[in-house]
């Protein structure tokens, strides 16, 4: 996951894109308490000055990268793919490839950046845990969408409960991440996925 929340290279990135890159790193690495102003200026070689510019704290920079990286990439992989289909086994699972595409050594050793600011900062921090379940929110309303619509066209049977599979199938995704994390080893991540695949196939009209 070295580059897939970092900005086209091609791209110059101006000081605030700088300040939420390397927010993101550390705050994926470290957690958002262990996150350090003065070691993010020190990774942009920018000045505090440039820092209280364009953020008033530490935390609306953390906020931001909640806001901005985060919730783009979950648009990027899950919103993006499911909310204009019908065919919720084709979606998901193309979803699930993107998301695949995303595990690389830095996501198996650190886990979801979304779900690890989720177990720290939601418990203590009532700003932090809005934000946080905003998104989780649209993530789920995507894959409740993409289930009605599918038993609209005749794709899923009618008696499946939408918000219930929903809940399942993204509890499914967070947690094989987490153990995938404390394994050291994409396999949860991957029997997870088949098991989602087949379970939604089991869900298709005969």
């Amino acid at each position: 996951m070295n580059d897939q929340l970092t900005i086209s290279k091609t791209q110059k990135p101006n000081a605030r894109q700088r300040l939420l890159e390397a927010a993101f790193h550390e705050i994926h690495k470290h957690g958002f308490q262990g996150m350090r102003v003065d070691t993010i200026l020190e990774k942009t070689t920018l000045t505090k000055g440039a820092f209280y510019h364009h953020f008033t704290s530490k935390q609306a920079l953390g906020v931001a990268v909640v806001d901005e990286l985060i919730h783009g990439k979950i648009t990027e992989i899950w919103l993006n793919t499911l909310n204009h289909s019908n065919e919720p086994v084709n979606a998901i699972q193309d979803a699930l490839e993107k998301a695949a595409e995303c595990y690389g050594m830095e996501m198996l050793m650190l886990g979801c950046p979304l779900n690890n600011l989720a177990q720290e900062m939601s418990p203590i921090n009532e700003e932090f845990r809005l934000h946080i379940n905003k998104i989780f929110h649209l993530w789920h309303e995507a894959i409740v969408g993409v289930l009605k619509r599918g038993i609209e066209a005749g794709n899923i049977i009618e008696e499946i409960d939408p918000l219930s599979v929903a809940t399942f199938i993204l509890a499914c995704v967070e947690g094989s991440i987490g153990l995938a994390k404390n394994e050291r080893d994409l396999a949860p991540i991957i029997r997870t996925s088949d098991e989602i695949e087949r379970y939604l196939v089991a869900l298709q009209p005969k």
